[in-house]
C-alpha cells in the first residue's frame, strides 16, 4: 500500500461551546476536504484520510499548548484525573466523492505527578505538539495508570476504527503470509 502525507492548512481553534466530538468531527472534516480538493482532479482510487485528537476534562478541550507554561497549567490539570481523549476520522474516496466519518472516545486515567515531574517532563519538550500536553506512545507514557478504551486512539488515530472505515469503503488489505509479511510478488 502506497500513501502520501498532504498538510491540510485550516483554522483549528474551537468554536464556543463546542463539544469535543462536534470540534474534532468538524476540524477531520474539513482536513479531509481540504485534502481531497487539492487531489480531486486525480480521480485516482485512493482514500484520504483526515483526523482531528482533543483532550477533553470538565467540559474543557486542550489542545496542543502554546508555551511551556500552558503544557505545565494542562498537565496540573490533568494530574491525579480521569480524562477523555476524542479523536474523528473522515475518510473520502476519491473516485466518486463517498464519505464517512466516526469517532472514538478513551478515558484516560492519569496519575498524580509532582510539580518536579511536570517540571522534568515539559523540560523534554514532547508535550509541545500533542494534544493535552503528554505523549502516551514517548515519556508521558509513565504518568498513564490505565486507559478505557482505544490504545491507538489516544496516540491519535484509532486503528481499529480507520480499518472498519476503509473496508467500507472498498479497500481491501494485503494478504499476509504465516509469519505476519505481505507475501514476496514475483517480479515480472
Amino acid at each position: 500500500m502506497r500513501f502520501e502525507v498532504a498538510h491540510a492548512k485550516i483554522d483549528e481553534s474551537p468554536k464556543s461551546g463546542e463539544t469535543a466530538r462536534a470540534m474534532t468531527r468538524r476540524l477531520a472534516q474539513a482536513k479531509a476536504d481540504s485534502v481531497a480538493h487539492k487531489f480531486k482532479k486525480k480521480r485516482s482510487e485512493a482514500i484520504v484520510i483526515g483526523a482531528d485528537t482533543t483532550v477533553e476534562i470538565d467540559g474543557h478541550l486542550l489542545g496542543k499548548p502554546d508555551s511551556l507554561k500552558t503544557a505545565r497549567e494542562m498537565l496540573r490539570r490533568l494530574s491525579g484525573r480521569t480524562h477523555r481523549v476524542v479523536t474523528s476520522v473522515a475518510t473520502i474516496r476519491l473516485l466518486d466523492g463517498a464519505a464517512q466519518i466516526a469517532t472514538e472516545s478513551t478515558r484516560v486515567h492519569f496519575a498524580r505527578l509532582a510539580a518536579s515531574e511536570i517540571a522534568d517532563y515539559v523540560a523534554t519538550q514532547e508535550p509541545l505538539d500533542k494534544a493535552g500536553a503528554y505523549a502516551i506512545q514517548g515519556l508521558g507514557g509513565r504518568f498513564i495508570d490505565r486507559i478505557e478504551g482505544c490504545y491507538f486512539n489516544v496516540v491519535g488515530l484509532p486503528l481499529a476504527l480507520l480499518y472498519r472505515m476503509l473496508i467500507g469503503l472498498g479497500w481491501q488489505p494485503a494478504a499476509l503470509n504465516r509469519r505476519g509479511r505481505a507475501p514476496n510478488r514475483p517480479r515480472p
